[in-house]
């Protein structure tokens, strides 16, 4: 590509950031007055914008652009997330994180993937993998919703917490499948265990020590030197856990939310930071955050496929209800009942069922499968993003009201 070719695509990328900034503060104002998750009207807003209606927005989902849009914005989510939690919540219900970021995920796959199997009439082993891909929660809209929404605190971290550890579980899933359904090998459980064992161990291992070095350089009482660039240690240590980790065959995204639970809980490691700066990381922090996911949701709707959609709509909407009132809810209830210790109340459990959305990193493992040209890929395809709609469309929206409804609204108690 020549110099002035380069230039006219890089004045292309800078017209479209444009847009989608403008566009979606807009948008997002209105969705605060409206007091509904802005997560959702930022994919409706990139449907418009898309090159199926305005035609404003057009970047091209494999693109190496769109694709560094989306693992950036996704880990400072993930980030954001972490740093939210707090030690004290997560260790009385550990036991039901774990617990419905790995069997919660198999339980969902199998249902969903039987269920695929009937209703798209498509081999067993094609349907596992298309189940596998759309099993994971999605942080990228859970982390937001939750930071609008505000839910009890034990009921929001649980299920923020499960949406960030069970992507490594989703995606390591998905690629064993995908082996066993090119014939490339058989799917091994004991293979895919020790797999979910290392990548989760080693991401784990990642953010637990970037965090610690970065408490360490912004709120260490003599090492603190770096105090007043927390905002900067923060984004810079963001992609050092995702790349250092991914690098290592780990999850960067279980590193990068191990990370923020890390620098959020600076306090219980011995490190405190004055209250200006720590301040000014907290709004440049959500700043970031808010621009990430207005990205990553307006690129998204954008993206979306209509007349691949419409080819397998009836079929694909009933997978789809599948996971969402089948599959989630026994999820739930298999994963949390076991858990003494949480002593889940039944209105908890049943909030938790409806908040599984599905978004950024089910709609990537969708595209990945695409360009590595997997058995019925385009099919796989269609019915992750009705799967991206219909949750986020319905669930996020409802969120609050629901809550309400229940009695688990922070402000209701």
């Amino acid at each position: 590509m020549d110099s002035s070719a380069s230039i006219e695509v890089a004045k292309h990328a800078l017209g479209v950031f444009a847009v989608i900034l403008a566009v979606g503060s807009l948008f997002g104002l209105a969705a605060q007055k409206l007091r509904v998750p802005d997560v959702a009207v930022f994919l409706l807003v990139g449907m418009a914008l898309g090159p199926e209606g305005l035609g404003w927005v057009d970047i091209n989902a494999d693109s190496a652009l769109n694709q560094g849009i989306l693992i950036f914005g996704a880990c400072y989510i993930l980030f954001d997330g972490g740093a939210s939690l707090r030690l004290r919540v997560l260790q009385d219900v550990w036991v039901s994180i774990v617990l419905l970021a790995t069997i919660g995920v198999a339980v969902t796959t199998l249902v969903t993937g039987y269920a695929a199997a009937a209703l798209l009439n498509i081999p067993l082993v094609i349907a596992m993998l298309l189940a596998s891909a759309i099993a994971s929660t999605d942080p990228a809209t859970l982390v937001p919703v939750f930071r609008q929404v505000k839910i009890k605190d034990r009921v929001a971290q649980t299920v923020m917490s499960e949406s960030a550890f069970n992507d490594a579980t989703g995606a390591i899933l998905t690629f064993a499948l995908l082996a066993a359904a090119s014939g490339q090998g058989d799917f091994s459980v004991s293979h895919t265990l020790m797999g979910l064992a290392q990548q989760a161990g080693i991401g784990l291992i990642a953010g637990l020590g970037l965090g610690y070095l970065a408490a360490l350089l912004i709120a260490h009482e003599k090492l603190s030197f770096l105090a007043e660039y927390s905002p900067l240690v923060t984004l810079m240590a963001v992609v050092a856990a995702y790349l250092g980790a991914d690098g290592l065959q780990a999850s960067g995204f279980m590193a990068v939310f191990v990370f923020g639970i890390v620098l959020g809980n600076k306090d219980a490691f011995g490190f405190s930071m004055e209250a200006g700066e720590e301040q000014k990381m907290e709004d440049y922090v959500a700043t970031t955050a808010l621009i990430a996911r207005m990205l990553i949701f307006v690129l998204l709707g954008s993206q979306v496929d209509f007349d691949l959609m419409r080819q397998h709509f009836l079929g694909g909407i009933a997978v789809v209800a599948v996971l969402m009132f089948v599959a989630r809810p026994l999820t739930v209830f298999v994963c949390t009942l076991p858990d003494r210790r949480a002593r889940w109340s039944f209105k908890e459990m049943l909030f938790m069922c409806w908040t599984r959305e599905t978004g950024v990193i089910p709609g990537a493992l969708a595209g990945m499968l695409v360009g590595m040209g997997a058995p019925q890929a385009q099919l796989i395809a269609s019915v992750t993003f009705m799967a991206i709609l219909a949750t986020i469309l319905l669930q996020a929206t409802t969120t609050r009201w629901l809550a309400r409804k229940l009695g688990i609204l922070e402000e209701a108690t």
